[in-house]
């Protein structure tokens, strides 16, 4: 969102970014309605499983207005996605150094001999069938291909990607143009809550990815709503801002990343 600040002597003032700035900055955030956990863990950059972890929220993550989030000092170092497996306790190295004592055998004592028996053949249990384990998937993979991503919206991009700054791009254009759904997902968010996006609408597509459309002239889709590849889901438009245009945003496990480097080549 573009902020103008303190106007004097007719001096146009200094224009300050203020996308994905939070309207905290204590360690918690006090629920609000029309908040979901999505999109509190967007405003912090949290992911959202790290998040409802740290806070004791189960699925289907559900919170009330005036609820303390715990949005600083959650621990996401080493969050992955890979399947708990369980594996056989080992031994502490206190435990490991004890020689195990060697097995003690009684004398021995003479048996008469006997004429040697038939053995009867027992017949062997058939074989059990085992199922393959599933393996692990690594944490960095991507569940939906970058192919299968397509352009939120008609128009030239106006501002790219920065890592500290602008964490999306601003795609330009008319007024009403479509605004489509970048991946097949489900709405977790839409509103005007989070200060700088105006009417926003937020995608989950997987465990991994969101997507979010900030600027919207009107909302088409509603939160719980499942949404294909290139459903039309909002109209372009200037909420929250000085002009028309989208800004759009792709997060990872709640981090965010440049969105030219999963959309395909224009």
């Amino acid at each position: 969102m573009l902020l103008l600040q303190g106007c004097a002597g007719g001096t146009r003032a200094p224009i300050e970014d203020r996308h994905n700035s939070s309207s905290t900055t204590s360690s918690s955030y006090t629920v609000r309605r029309g908040d979901t956990l999505y999109a509190i863990a967007f405003r912090f950059g949290q992911d959202y499983r790290a998040l409802a972890m740290a806070n004791s929220i189960e699925p289907p993550y559900t919170i009330y207005p005036g609820q303390r989030i715990r949005v600083a000092g959650v621990d996401t170092a080493g969050y992955t996605l890979v399947p708990r497996v369980t594996r056989p306790a080992t031994r502490t190295g206190s435990e490991s150094a004890a020689p195990t004592p060697a097995p003690v055998s009684p004398p021995a004592v003479a048996q008469p001999t006997r004429p040697p028996l038939k053995s009867a053949r027992v017949p062997a249990p058939p074989p059990v069938a085992v199922a393959p384990a599933m393996p692990a998937r690594p944490a960095n993979a991507a569940l939906t291909p970058v192919s299968a991503w397509r352009w939120p919206s008609p128009g030239p991009v106006v501002r790219g990607y920065s890592a500290t700054v602008h964490k999306g791009i601003d795609i330009g254009g008319q007024r009403g143009d479509p605004v489509v759904a970048v991946a097949s997902g489900q709405v977790v968010y839409a509103g005007t809550g989070i200060i700088g996006f105006g009417e926003l609408l937020i995608v989950k597509h997987d465990d991994v990815y969101l997507s979010a459309y900030g600027h919207n002239d009107r909302l088409l889709a509603a939160e719980g709503d499942r949404v294909t590849a290139g459903q039309k889901i909002a109209e372009k438009g200037s909420t929250g801002t000085d002009s028309v245009k989208l800004h759009f945003e792709i997060r990872r496990e709640g981090k965010p990343v440049d969105p030219l480097g999963l959309l395909p080549r224009k």
